[in-house]
């Protein structure tokens, strides 16, 4: 027995040391989950773990791979250049996805845990081209200026491309929730942003002339009142041209002299000289 335990006891502690140096450990970061990938060499059966790795250190065997997947928002750019409108206008778009996936396992299992080109390969390889024509039949149903210009048509188009990604979502089965989708500003050609900005120039100086004639005829109006009022004065009064015109004169050398900037020569007709200051 004591010969037995002797050979015993240095084989079980071989055996420890085997299983401690034929495991590895699994631990995710904050808002990733890790995905088990089980290869075993002779025994027990492979394949995607229906469990994820969550939170905490897992130890698994050395020949089991865990695959990392981001499970915070992530955040897909897509470019559009050339997108014609209804009138025959090329525009570009720089549209913003917000993503998240909603089933680690899934994702891994059916769809792939890769990048392509910077973005996911389950964007790039499911939903990238079906959502680039969404956005151009969207785009197709509404003009330049619609585009560029009134708020009500790009919010229409994103509504009406929102659904069309969902429904390829739920179509493709992709594990993964739209959380914000925004098509940005619309952009023509700078040819077309020239001639907007001329045509704008000249409305403007319109506008500036319409506003300059509306003040000469006011003022002109102003004018036809006064003499119109002076004309029936003259004629209340009894006055001819002249005396009118010298009543004027004098009326001014009040207004001025009331102020103290009058010197008075006295004479056959006194005729005041103003001091010009």
């Amino acid at each position: 027995m004591l010969k037995t335990a002797k050979l015993l006891v240095p084989l079980a502690v071989a055996i420890l040391i085997g299983l401690a140096v034929g495991c590895r450990t699994v631990q995710p970061d904050a808002g990733h989950e890790a995905v088990l990938v089980r290869k075993p060499l002779i025994f027990g059966s492979g394949g995607v773990d229906p469990t994820p790795v969550k939170t905490g250190l897992k130890y698994v065997a050395f020949t089991t791979t865990g695959i990392d997947v981001n499970m915070q928002p992530m955040r897909i750019d897509v470019e559009f250049s050339d997108l014609m409108t209804t009138d025959g206008v090329p525009i570009d778009f720089h549209a913003v996805l917000t993503l998240q996936v909603s089933d680690s396992v899934k994702l891994v299992r059916d769809f792939g845990q890769d990048n392509v080109g910077g973005k996911p390969g389950f964007w790039v390889r499911n939903l990238d081209q079906p959502y680039r024509t969404a956005v151009r039949d969207a785009v197709k149903a509404h003009g330049m200026n619609e585009m560029a210009i009134q708020a009500t048509a790009a919010e229409q188009v994103d509504r009406v491309v929102t659904e069309h990604l969902l429904a390829i979502i739920k179509e493709t089965g992709v594990p993964i929730r739209v959380l914000d989708m925004s098509l940005g500003r619309a952009n023509p050609p700078d040819a077309i942003l020239h001639q907007r900005v001329e045509t704008a120039a000249q409305e403007q100086r319109i506008n500036t002339e319409k506003q300059k004639k509306l003040a000469e005829d006011q003022r002109k109006m102003a004018e036809e009142s006064r003499a119109a009022a002076d004309q029936a004065y003259n004629q209340k009064m009894g006055l001819n041209p002249e005396q009118y015109v010298a009543l004027q004169a004098i009326a001014m050398q009040r207004d001025v002299c009331s102020k103290g900037g009058c010197t008075f020569l006295y004479g056959g007709n006194a005729v005041p000289l103003i001091n010009m200051k």
